[in-house]
C-alpha cells in the first residue's frame, strides 16, 4: 500500500471534503485532483511527525521551512490549500473524535512516523523579556530585519524599500516597482507638503530612501532613525553615495527616545506595526510632542479588519518566523489613538490592492533569484519569505488585511492647521498657506 493510499482517506476524514489541490508522497505516490494548480509534496516522513506534534499553522510552518514539506505549481494556489489545512478560520472544520484519533495512530504506525518531535528550524525566533520593551522590540526588530543587506536586495529590488508601493499606473516595463515605491515617497511627500527648509522626521526609516527621497526631490533636511544596525549602516552609505550627509542623519534609536524636535513634518511609514496594542498611545502622544504647531504626520500603517482583538497565538507562523511581537490595528483604532493624541485628522487613504502588486513583485524578485538568496541567507529563511510574502499577498488581495494612509495636523494657535481641503497638496502650499518660508528647528 502507498503512502497516498493511507493518507487519502484520512485527509478526508479529518477535513470532511476532498482537498483543491494534488498532494504528493516521498515515495512518489499522489493523490488529488490531477489537473490542480499546484502540489502540496511531503518530502519525507518527518513532514507528517511535524504535523503530529503539532497539528496546526506551526506544525506546517516548521514542515515547509524544514524542506519536509515543499509546493510544486501555483505558489499562490498551493499556499490557499495551506490555510484550508491549517487555519480553521478559512479551511473546514477539522474532524477529531475518538475514531477519527485511532485511525490517525494506525497510519502514524503504519507509516512510520512516530517518534520524538523533530528539532525546531534555526530560523524560528522566540524572544524573552517584557513585551514592547526597548529591548525586547531591538531584539525583535533585528530578528527581522538583521538577515543580510544582500538578502534584501534581492527580494526588494534597486529602491530597498520595504513597505506598500503605489502604482500610480498597472505594473509593467515602463513603471516597475522601483518606480512605484519612489511613487509612494513622493506622495508621502506631498501629503506632508514638503519644501525646501523644512525639518522631517522618518521613523522607521529602513534603508533611508524615503528620506533621501524627502533631500533630494523636496529640499528638507531629514532625520531617519531605526533599530536595525544592518539598515542603518546601509542607509548611511546610501545617503553618503547620494551627496546628501549635509542633509540626511540616520540614526540607531527607539522612537520613544527621541528628544530634538519640533520637527515640520514626521512621516511613519510600516513602523506602526511594530508598537503594540499597549503603546499605540505612547507612540501617537511622541509624535505629537515632536510636532511643531501646525506639522503634519503621515501614519503609513497595515490594518486588521475591526472585530475583537485576536488573541495572541504561540503557533503563529508570522509571529514565530517573520514578525516577533508584532501587532496590527484596525484602522479606526489608529485614528482614534492619534486624535486621542491631539491631532486633527485630515485624511485616510486606502491602499490596499497596491500591497497586492507590491508582494507579488517581492515574490518574483526572490523566485528569480532564488540560488542567489540562498547563499546570501539560508534555504530556510528563504523558504520564510516566499511562504510569508505569498500569503500575505492574498490576504491583502481577499480584504482580510489592508493598508492605510493617515494625514494628521496638530493644530495651532485658534485651531488653525494651515492646510487646504484638497488631497494631493503641491509642494508650495505651505508657502501660499503661511505665507513665509518654512524655519528650521
Amino acid at each position: 500500500m502507498t503512502v497516498a493510499d493511507r493518507l487519502r482517506p484520512l485527509v478526508r476524514e479529518l477535513l470532511g471534503a476532498d482537498l483543491p489541490i494534488r498532494i504528493g508522497c516521498w515515495d512518489g505516490s499522489s493523490f488529488g485532483p490531477p489537473d490542480a494548480p499546484a502540489t502540496l509534496v511531503f518530502t519525507s516522513r518527518r513532514a507528517l511527525r511535524w504535523l503530529l506534534w503539532a497539528p496546526n499553522e506551526l506544525g506546517m510552518a516548521r514542515a515547509y521551512v524544514s524542506g519536509d514539506v515543499d509546493v510544486e505549481g501555483d505558489m499562490m494556489a498551493g499556499l490557499a490549500a495551506l490555510e484550508l489545512l491549517a487555519d480553521p478560520e478559512y479551511g473546514p472544520t477539522v474532524h477529531i473524535d475518538g475514531a477519527t484519533r485511532r485511525h490517525v495512530a494506525a497510519a502514524a504506525f503504519a507509516l512510520g512516523i512516530v517518534g520524538g518531535p523533530p528539532k525546531v528550524p534555526a530560523e524560528e525566533i522566540q524572544l524573552a523579556g517584557r513585551l514592547h520593551s526597548r529591548r525586547r522590540d531591538s531584539e525583535a526588530v533585528s530578528s527581522h530585519y538583521d538577515v543580510g543587506n544582500d538578502f534584501y536586495r534581492l527580494v526588494l529590488g534597486e529602491s530597498m524599500t520595504y513597505s506598500c508601493a503605489y502604482f500610480e499606473q498597472s505594473p509593467s516595463e515602463s513603471f516597475s516597482l522601483a518606480d512605484a515605491q519612489l511613487a509612494k515617497c513622493d506622495l508621502v511627500s506631498r501629503k506632508l507638503a514638503l519644501a525646501p527648509g523644512m525639518r522631517v522626521l522618518d521613523v522607521g526609516c529602513g534603508w533611508g530612501t524615503f528620506a533621501i527621497r524627502a533631500a533630494q526631490q523636496y529640499g528638507a533636511t531629514a532625520v531617519g532613525v531605526t533599530l536595525s544596525r544592518a539598515q542603518a549602516t546601509l542607509a548611511r552609505k546610501r545617503v553618503a553615495d547620494a551627496g546628501l550627509s549635509d542633509k540626511v542623519e540616520i540614526r540607531v534609536q527607539d522612537y520613544r527616545d527621541i528628544d530634538d524636535g519640533p520637527y515640520d513634518a514626521v512621516s511613519s511609514i510600516g513602523m506602526a506595526e511594530h508598537v503594540g496594542a499597549d503603546l499605540l498611545g505612547t507612540y501617537a502622544a511622541e509624535m505629537f510632542s515632536l510636532l511643531r504647531p501646525e506639522g503634519r504626520l503621515l501614519n503609513h500603517a497595515i490594518a486588521r479588519r475591526p472585530g475583537p482583538r485576536p488573541e495572541p497565538s504561540a503557533t503563529s507562523f508570522i509571529d514565530r518566523y517573520v514578525f516577533p511581537d508584532g501587532e496590527l490595528e484596525s484602522l479606526g483604532t489608529m485614528v482614534e489613538a492619534i486624535e486621542t493624541a491631539g491631532f486633527e485628522v485630515r485624511d485616510v487613504e486606502a491602499l490596499r490592492e497596491n500591497y497586492d502588486l507590491t508582494l507579488r513583485a517581492w515574490v518574483r524578485n526572490l523566485e528569480e533569484n532564488w540560488d542567489a538568496a540562498i547563499a546570501s541567507s539560508s534555504p530556510g529563511r528563504a523558504r520564510i519569505w516566499r511562504l510569508y510574502m505569498a500569503g500575505s499577498a492574498l490576504a491583502f488581495r481577499a480584504g482580510r488585511l489592508g493598508v492605510n494612509q493617515v494625514l494628521a495636523v496638530k493644530p495651532g494657535r485658534s485651531g488653525v492647521v494651515g492646510i487646504t481641503a484638497t488631497r494631493q497638496v503641491a509642494p508650495d502650499t505651505w508657502r501660499r498657506t503661511h505665507g513665509d518660508e518654512p524655519h528650521d528647528a
